[in-house]
């Protein structure tokens, strides 16, 4: 399939308008169907002693974090390993409910919410380099120029990047198309397949990412229809 990246109905709304706070409700369900938080906790795990954040707390970015349903299940995978963190959720709206920030206060989280377009936050807000960065369903909205271009911003500002994307391929768009059947609302009906198929496949992404020979990356099939990107700052000696 080749890959086509189009306008999706959710891109749009108002971040009050009923439809769209069905989608994002549709969006936690198809999540936790795809398991991509603990796709994220196992390929960060993989990489980095976890152990090691008991001694400071991580600095992570998620771009795109809509509501921080994500992040939170990263912090409950993590409490019982005594990780602490500061989130920066990036996005357009301010989304993210209070029940969700006293929950993420509770397991020593700090959260700074911003609601900010992606490039106008990587020009003037992303300073500090991270520990990780996280997106999530959020990749396929761009086209490889516009990727390559965010690769380049964000690799000098992170020591890892893990990506959980639309697998691109029929079995997928087949699904997708088929969410009806689930209770689905027409935006997320509507989105699903141009989700797809605006994915990704193969090395798409690896290569987009510069300067490849200082980074470990992985980048593969994950689960039943997920595309996982993970590119890990290769120490120097």
């Amino acid at each position: 399939m080749r890959r086509v990246v189009r306008s999706e109905l959710l891109d749009h709304l108002p971040a009050s308008n009923p439809q769209a706070a069905r989608a994002r409700v549709d969006l936690r369900r198809i999540n936790r169907i795809l398991r991509h938080p603990g796709i994220i906790n196992r390929a960060y795990a993989s990489h980095f002693d976890m152990a090691a954040a008991r001694l400071r707390p991580l600095r992570l970015c998620d771009l795109g974090a809509g509501d921080g349903w994500l992040m939170l299940q990263l912090a409950r995978l993590w409490a019982d390993r005594g990780v602490r963190a500061d989130a920066e959720l990036i996005d357009l709206h301010y989304l993210l409910s209070e029940a969700t920030r006293r929950e993420l206060v509770s397991l020593n989280w700090t959260v700074t919410l911003v609601a900010m377009d992606v490039w106008m936050w990587l020009n003037h807000r992303m300073a500090e380099r991270a520990d990780l960065t996280i997106s999530n369903l959020f990749l396929h909205h761009f086209s490889d120029s516009d990727l390559r271009t965010m690769f380049r911003k964000i690799a000098p500002r992170t020591e890892c990047f893990i990506a959980c994307e639309p697998r691109r391929n029929p079995a997928a768009l087949a699904v997708a198309q088929a969410l009806w059947l689930t209770g689905c609302n027409p935006v997320t009906r509507h989105d699903a397949p141009l989700s797809v198929q605006g994915g990704f496949e193969g090395t798409e992404l690896s290569e987009l990412w510069p300067e490849r020979q200082r980074w470990l990356i992985t980048e593969g099939p994950a689960g039943w229809f997920t595309h996982c990107f993970v590119a890990r700052r290769v120490r120097e000696p």
